[in-house]
């Protein structure tokens, strides 16, 4: 009797993108493949149940006051080296926890969109606890040696240049496969900017700017100066999107709010309609996290990334600026005078949208559900390849 197809996606609440990603890939399993089971669970979470927030909140203080420490420990352990063997020789998860999820789920398959549970199962697997076929979703578009596993079947990857680094890791080329980061279907249909423009009663001919990552506190107060300058010509509108911050969003309603600015300012904070708002806006300006990032691309929407943190996000920040998509700013005083710049230059704006154009990916789920559900076979394919290597030796 055929058994049910039943992926497992482990993700993690470090950050947006990993569970973002994860619920792309459920999203794409429920269209294409309905008649395969899916769960998604929270690794950190799941091993942590008392300490994931305290621990989710001690990494954003860490970044957010110590960028510059956290990215000389990524710099340091981004390649293989006798430092990043002894940060994932650190077992930071429950055995006991992680083999309870699996007997009790039982799946065909785990994924992993989060490096930690990536982790956890090559050491589950190394040890003998599973022989469950395992699956890796890179959620940025660069490398780093911690999503790097020896008992990981496959790794799926936005970019073709992040395969050729894991190619310089030693992974045998048929386990990496170039997919597309995962995002979800709301991000790959086409919209109708006037319409949407109208539904959320703003100008239809007023540029417009989305702004985004106030969730963490990490854009805001630098907007003061821009709203206030008398170098912007004409009216703007400034959509601000503070996530869950409510202090910040007060703060802004205070600071710009009630007509205080020349230019049209909408704050507003956690919302489930942000595709809709990427895609009737001219330009983005954003922390450059691999998730919003492929979603901004996918709605052929311009970017400027602003202060990517050391480590991951200045990777993705410098992969967009290549492709000749995105603009990075540094600093408050770069963010200031490349905004006004791209404002008051269409020629430029259009530029940086033909390039998202040219580079989106709107198949990442797709892609990687297909991926996902052919391991099984592939990795079956080769342990029997590998067993008859040793029969004829």
């Amino acid at each position: 009797m055929m058994h049910r197809e039943k992926i497992l996606i482990l993700s993690g609440s470090l950050g947006d993108g990993h569970n973002k990603a994860a619920q792309a890939i459920l999203e794409a399993a429920r269209f294409y493949h309905p008649d395969v089971e899916v769960k998604v669970v929270d690794f950190l979470e799941w091993t942590h149940p008392h300490l994931h927030s305290v621990g989710k909140y001690c990494y954003m203080q860490w970044v957010k006051s110590l960028p510059s420490v956290y990215g000389y420990l990524y710099r340091k352990t981004r390649e293989d080296n006798t430092l990043s063997y002894w940060f994932k020789r650190m077992k930071s998860f429950s055995t006991d926890r992680m083999l309870e999820l699996l007997h009790d789920y039982e799946p065909t398959e785990v994924v992993s969109t989060f490096p930690g549970a990536a982790a956890a199962m090559s050491y589950l697997k190394n040890n003998g606890f599973t022989s469950v076929p395992t699956v890796t979703v890179m959620t940025d578009y660069t490398d780093h040696s911690y999503w790097i596993h020896p008992c990981t079947d496959r790794y799926l990857v936005g970019a073709e240049h992040v395969k050729k680094a894991l190619l310089r890791y030693h992974v045998p080329e048929h386990r990496i496969m170039v997919t597309g980061i995962p995002i979800r279907m709301p991000f790959t249909q086409t919209y109708d900017r006037s319409e949407l423009r109208d539904k959320y009663q703003l100008d239809r001919r007023m540029p417009t700017v989305l702004v985004m990552g106030g969730g963490h506190g990490l854009i805001g107060k630098q907007f003061k100066s821009v709203l206030q300058s008398d170098d912007l010509a004409a009216p703007v509108q400034f959509i601000f999107v503070c996530g869950r911050n409510e202090k910040l969003k007060q703060r802004l309603e205070e600071e710009l709010g009630g007509g205080k600015t020349s230019h049209r300012v909408v704050i507003t904070g956690f919302v489930d309609h942000i595709h809709e708002l990427m895609a009737l806006s001219d330009l983005i300006v954003t922390k450059p996290g691999g998730l919003t990032v492929s979603e901004a691309l996918a709605l052929e929407l311009p970017m400027m990334l602003y202060k990517p943190i050391p480590g991951q996000e200045q990777g993705n920040a410098a992969y967009l600026v290549g492709l000749g998509a995105a603009i990075e700013a540094r600093n408050a005083a770069e963010l200031k005078s490349q905004l006004l710049e791209v404002i008051a230059n269409r020629s430029l704006l259009s530029e940086l949208k033909k390039n998202a154009k040219s580079n989106q990916s709107k198949e990442g789920a797709f892609h990687t559900i297909a991926a996902i559900l052919e391991t099984k076979h592939h990795s079956k394919a080769a342990r029997e390849g590998l067993h008859v290597a040793y029969a004829n030796v």
